[in-house]
């Protein structure tokens, strides 16, 4: 599982991470803009759509340790590309390969065997140490970033320099290289060589037919949804940094600790919640959850505490994190709610990856185009005022999903 948890997070350091955590330093080295960075994630969004749907049959038949060690090998290899600090152009299709590189052969066999470890009591945890374990590991190396920039950035005062930025830049980005290659070579050495006894059983030989007939289902849509949603939240944490830059004037220092703290909430919300939701069950959690992020984007939306000190609006943003990462720790968890067999565990996830991950195409460029060049508080209102339908069509998602799963269970006690 420890394995599992690194490999999990280390395949997203360099294309999202990265991004996440240093924006603003990455604003200014490759002198691009929101909308730019948008367009290059956009593109990461288009091949990683077609490789969920295409990764989760290779995950039914191909074993987890040389896919996952592939995966992180290539994505390995766009990082020492973007050391160079190449153009914008260089930049989008660097994102289009980082689309398939970590998509195609790692995601379905990453949730897949996680669900193995687990059993049908303690998905809430299973997938709580997952997702919060991979934000453990993401924070701690944001924060070691964060000590590079805090090394090489000039003292206070002093100007900080396009150099000075290009070079901390390319320490950083080399470093988070060198990390993914060297969990690549750990992946192979740890994880069990040979596939699943599921997967060597006649019994559970792949079916196209059964698998396609997957996506027809209520309970599969309304799953598809949710994620969707919740996902929407997890891209939009991509500004809480930039939002402290242009609103409270923090430095760029400053604005990316706070980045890193956001980051540090991850798995105290996963891990909790996961153990939370297997007390009860993990779709009734989901409901607070999105409630919180409805609430949390209200009063950033329409300002509420814009007048007021900047505790209030701080506070705003770690109950809206904790609403985000509360859902990714819980949203592969309800696969068991399903009772879909394990054998199509890999399929069912490309399926439901391909309508719930797609915010990795447009929302990006949503939040780029929405704040624009030079962004104010009037930005950031509109742009979390606009957002909040989202966690509120997630609500209703799962109210439906909830709804569908008992009369499923209604009928199989009445047969």
């Amino acid at each position: 599982m420890f394995s599992l948890i690194i490999a999990g997070e280390a395949i997203f350091l360099l294309p999202f991470i990265l991004m996440r955590v240093f924006k603003p330093v990455i604003r200014d080295a490759f002198v691009i803009s929101d909308a730019q960075i948008g367009e290059a994630q956009a593109l990461y969004g288009i091949t990683a759509v077609f490789s969920y749907f295409f990764g989760g049959f290779i995950a039914d038949k191909y074993e987890p340790r040389k896919l996952l060690t592939l995966s992180l090998i290539l994505t390995a290899l766009g990082g020492f590309w973007m050391t160079l600090i190449p153009t914008i152009n260089g930049l989008k299709a660097l994102y289009a390969f980082w689309g398939i590189s970590t998509i195609l052969l790692f995601w379905a066999s990453l949730i897949k065997a996680t669900r193995q470890w687990g059993n049908e009591n303690n998905q809430g945890i299973s997938f709580g140490l997952l997702d919060g374990g991979r934000g453990f590991f993401a924070a701690t190396i944001a924060l070691s970033g964060a000590g590079i920039l805090t090394f090489f950035f000039p003292e206070k005062g002093v100007e900080i320099t396009f150099e000075n930025k290009v070079e901390t830049l390319q320490y950083i980005i080399g470093s988070i290289t060198a990390i993914v290659f060297l969990i690549a070579l750990l992946v192979w050495i740890f994880i069990p060589k040979g596939k699943s006894k599921f997967e060597n059983s006649k019994e559970f030989q792949f079916d196209f037919k059964k698998g396609f007939n997957l996506m027809k289902q209520k309970k599969v849509i309304y799953h598809s949804i949710i994620i969707f949603c919740a996902y929407c939240s997890y891209k939009l944490t991509g500004v809480y940094g930039t939002y402290a830059k242009d609103v409270w004037n923090y430095s760029l220092e400053e604005a990316t600790y706070f980045a890193v703290l956001i980051q540090y909430i991850r798995p105290i919300a996963a891990i909790s919640i996961g153990w939370i939701a297997d007390k009860f069950v993990p779709s009734k959690i989901i409901i607070p959850s999105f409630s919180l992020l409805i609430l949390a984007s209200i009063t950033l939306g329409f300002g509420l505490f814009n007048s007021l000190p900047i505790v209030l609006s701080f506070s705003t943003f770690i109950l809206m994190a904790l609403g985000t990462y509360s859902l990714r720790g819980l949203y592969f968890a309800i696969i068991e709610e399903t009772k879909t067999p394990i054998q199509f565990t890999g399929t069912l996830v490309g399926i439901i990856s391909v309508v719930g991950f797609t915010p990795d195409i447009f929302m990006s460029l949503f939040n780029g185009y929405m704040l624009g060049e030079n962004p104010t508080v009037v930005e950031y209102q509109n742009l979390f005022s606009a957002f909040t339908i989202i966690p509120i069509i997630g609500l209703l998602a799962t109210i439906g999903f909830r709804k569908v799963i008992k009369t499923t269970i209604n009928q199989q006690i009445k047969h």
